[in-house]
């Protein structure tokens, strides 16, 4: 009779759920693909005459998709440990998704144009409404930036607390230091809370 081997539990690794918000064009679907260790899920489709007066692409009129529903990505920080993003669309006819999407994350990242910033604000209302802890990464599209970080905060009404990164979103270096950012930032807070006494 064969000795019978003692079991052996493969636990699978804790999961984190991040949303990655922001205006129409300001880089969501960008970001997630330079920092997502696996093709993205992505649901774009064409822009149409049917979009004509509905989105605004003033500073984005090069652009020729949008993310209807939204972007999916993956980062395995360890065996134990993996991060998935999920990007938001950014047209207001959109935001119902937010809703759902926002379910279980445990903290937001608003990506924000300078050259219009007033796209972000949503974003911002959004994950304040719910208690979300969030960081702000400034797009600077071909390093271009119309504002220095002091106006940036601002003009978006930031608390000091919450941290604001600029750089390029294609840049994979600049889309991993926005997520350490954010880590940072909820162990920070994590930190702040009072223990509740025993008993």
């Amino acid at each position: 009779m064969a000795t019978p081997h003692p079991s052996t539990t493969v636990e699978a690794p804790a999961a984190v759920k991040i949303l990655i918000a922001g205006g129409f064009g300001v880089g969501k679907t960008t970001m997630v693909g330079a920092v997502s260790e696996i093709a993205p899920l992505r649901t774009e489709e064409y822009l149409t005459r049917a979009s004509v007066g509905i989105d605004d692409l003033a500073g984005v009129d090069q652009k020729d998709t949008t993310t209807v529903a939204l972007d999916f990505g993956r980062i395995t920080v360890s065996p134990e440990l993996v991060v998935y993003l999920f990007g938001t669309p950014g047209q207001e006819r959109f935001w119902f998704m937010w809703n759902d999407l926002v379910n279980g994350a445990l903290g937001g990242v608003v990506i924000a144009d300078t050259r219009r910033l007033d796209t972000s604000f949503a974003s911002i209302d959004f994950f304040e409404g719910r208690g979300i802890p969030f960081v702000v990464a400034i797009n600077c599209f071909h390093g271009h930036n119309t504002r220095t970080p002091e106006e940036v905060r601002a003009a978006l009404d930031l608390d000091p607390q919450v941290p604001m990164l600029i750089g390029d979103a294609r840049e994979r270096a600049f889309g991993r230091d926005v997520l350490l950012a954010l880590v940072d930032h909820l162990i920070d807070l994590a930190a702040a809370v009072p223990a509740v006494p025993a008993g």
